[in-house]
Formats: C-alpha cells, structure tokens, sequence
C-alpha cells in the first residue's frame, strides 16, 4: 500500500486540530491562534530527520543505544526501530517481556504481535487493550510519516496489518499521529503477578532508534519484584510493547 502526500498532509492536519500543545508536553504561549498544534510543533514531536541516515531494520546502528544497553543490568531495557521491531533486549527485558529478537521479521515485531497474535495481549490488563491499539496505530503513522511515501519497508507492513483484521484498518483510517516518549504501563507476568512500569524512550537522532526504559514507579514494589525474574523461566511469556 502507498501512502501519497495528500493522505499524509490531511493525517497530520487532522492531528494538529485535535491536539493541545499541553497535551505533549509544549507551552502554548499568549499569542497562539489555533487550539491545535503549529506545522513546527508537529515536526518537533515528530523527530523528522534525513532519509539518508537510516539503516537496516534488523541492524542496531546507534553505538551509543547498545553502550547504554550494557550498562543498564538492574534495569529492563530494550532496543526499538521505528517501525516497532524489537532489535536488542538486555537480561531483564527478555525475562520481563519475553526475548523475540532472534525471530522471524514480522514475528519481532511489537505492532504487528499486538494486531496479529491474540497472546501477546494476555500479559495487559483487558481494559487497557483498546488505548494500546491506538497508541500503537499512532505511533506506526508517525514512524510512516517520518520514512516517506516511497518507503517500502513500511509500506510493507501497513498492508499486511490491514490484511490482519478491521481493527487496525479502522484505526488506521483515524489518521491520529503520536509519538510516544513516556508513559505508566501495567505487565501482568504470568509468575510475580501485576507489574507497574514507568516506560520512557530515548531516541537516536541518526538511526531511527530507540532505547526502551522499564522503571519501578516510585513508591511501588515493582523493584522487589523484579529481582525474582532473572531466575524465572519465562520461554513462554509473549512478547511485550515498549
């Protein structure tokens, strides 16, 4: 499926309309004329950056995303491309979330496990399985915006989740953008139980990357938990989104 330019301006038109910039985190200012998002504003949240500087999906290609990776032992952290592929987990990522680095391509990747396997939902509590969807289908059309019209990987992709079901499809169809930098998720581990993260992102402006934080919120006792999981067999644990 090709996604021109008219589709990809009304998409962000209709996003800018309906997003404040308080809602993410920018300062509106006493002079602003629109209750939605400047074109500036979008592209800022966007991270839009040259096509050139992109590698291979299956490559991690930021050096520094893996140095933090290493230095990360007490902490869950895992490596994302843009698109939604998981493509490096420390220890306490694949015991938490289930490691998925090493299969196929689409089978690696979170967006389509979420809208394509029924158990990669069952570790996220029933009511909260319609705001990951569309968080998900946001993040995918920013990602999409991001590579272009011609991009063939992500191209790729959307057509073979709009093959899946209509609730991607309808959810594509709502032309919402986001791009998800922090956010309080609940995991539900098949052995330690409800685990409450605070999941934050950081981006690699050169490669299309990012390095995935799970921390224990403050004041929990996510930390007590998540000193059991190095020793827990979690082979059959479904991957999770980050």
């Amino acid at each position: 499926m090709a996604i021109d330019r008219r589709q990809l301006a009304d998409s962000l038109r209709r996003s800018r309309d309906r997003v404040r910039p308080s809602d993410v985190g920018l300062v509106e200012g006493p002079r602003r004329r629109t209750a939605g998002l400047r074109r500036e504003e979008v592209a800022q949240l966007a991270g839009h950056r040259p096509p050139a500087g992109r590698i291979g999906g299956d490559q991690v290609g930021a050096g520094l995303l893996l140095h933090l990776l290493d230095q990360l032992p007490d902490t869950a952290a895992q490596v994302l491309g843009d698109l939604g592929d998981v493509l490096a987990q420390n220890d306490l990522a694949r015991s938490l979330l289930g490691g998925v680095c090493t299969v196929s391509e689409h089978g690696r990747n979170v967006i389509w496990r979420w809208f394509a396997d029924p158990a990669a939902r069952a570790a996220y509590p029933p009511e909260e399985h319609d705001h990951y969807s569309r968080l998900h289908v946001a993040d995918l059309r920013a990602a999409v915006a991001r590579r272009g019209a011609a991009d063939p990987v992500a191209a790729r992709l959307v057509e073979r989740l709009r093959g899946v079901g209509e609730e991607f499809t309808a959810l594509w169809d709502l032309h919402e953008v986001a791009v998800r930098r922090r956010s309080r998720m609940r995991v539900v581990h098949p052995v330690v139980g409800p685990v409450d993260l605070d999941c934050q992102v950081l981006l690699a402006q050169e490669a299309d990357q990012r390095l995935v934080l799970f921390t224990p919120p403050p004041g929990s006792d996510t930390a007590d938990r998540l000193t059991l999981l190095p020793v827990l067999d979690t082979e059959r644990f479904p991957s999770k989104v980050g």
